[in-house]
């Protein structure tokens, strides 16, 4: 998802890697691959709940995958997740607050940062936030095809986060890989909801008439713990992401 919308934001200017072209857990085969250029390391093991069963496969990705990348490119950008924290805050997490990853996968892409930084001087790593976008699941689709299919959704109301719209995250990471840049930085849409809040807004927005019902975590009982509250924010100079509800048209093509 996040891939396909940096090659497409970079305007023919990248070369863009699928999974066939190189695996990052090989890496001999990066260092061929990527010696001497700037990498944005979009490979990632993102299956949240499936990682609590498979933690070598996610660790193979998200950490020694991120270490073979780091130590080939000149310039790498690590992209990574708000699942770092524990989501015990009541106010945006910023890029000195500590970390405390509640599952496996969380656990593996914290990994994957500090692999990243220490095998390369020359790194960001950006935490970014509940993504959507064209090229893969995503909350959106998965919205709008149950909103045409059930009588009424059910929705988490007591998980917070910031639904970031990949074009919006794309275009800011190219243009960070040829800053100077370095060390950690926040970059999420602007404003917070919740997965309700979201899934209201996404069937309204695109005229789809099911209702939505609030309901808490614990009535979906899921392999991985999720943070509460996952809301990202800046203590830093950088881009500044328009806001989730602008993500949202862009993605849907509503008239601006």
């Amino acid at each position: 998802m996040l891939g396909q919308a940096i090659v497409k934001a970079a305007g023919g200017e990248v070369v863009g890697l699928t999974r066939a072209d190189l695996d990052v857990t090989d890496p001999d085969a990066a260092r061929e691959a990527l010696a001497g250029a700037t990498v944005i390391n979009c490979a990632a093991y993102t299956d949240v709940d499936g990682a609590e069963s498979n933690p070598e496969d996610a660790h193979a990705v998200n950490e020694e995958g991120a270490r073979g990348v780091a130590q080939a490119a000149e310039r790498v950008i690590y992209v990574s997740t708000d699942y770092v924290f524990d989501g015990a805050k009541h106010s945006p997490y910023v890029e000195t607050d500590p970390t405390g990853p509640l599952q496996i996968y969380g656990q593996s892409k914290l990994a994957g940062e500090r692999a990243t930084a220490a095998a390369n001087p020359n790194h960001l790593i950006v935490r970014s936030s509940w993504l959507f976008g064209p090229g893969g699941k995503n909350f959106v689709e998965t919205m709008l095809t149950l909103g045409k299919q059930k009588d009424e959704l059910r929705v988490v109301n007591d998980q917070r986060g910031c639904p970031t719209f990949s074009g919006h995250l794309a275009e800011a990471l190219v243009g960070l890989a040829a800053s100077d840049q370095r060390g950690i930085l926040h970059l999420a849409a602007a404003g917070s909801c919740s997965w309700f809040e979201f899934a209201r807004e996404i069937l309204d927005r695109a005229g789809v008439n099911t209702p939505v019902k609030p309901c808490a975590t614990k009535d979906f009982v899921r392999p991985a713990r999720r943070p509460a509250y996952a809301v990202l924010g800046s203590v830093r100079s950088g881009p500044v992401l328009p806001a989730w509800q602008d993500g949202l048209d862009a993605y849907l093509g509503v008239p601006v």
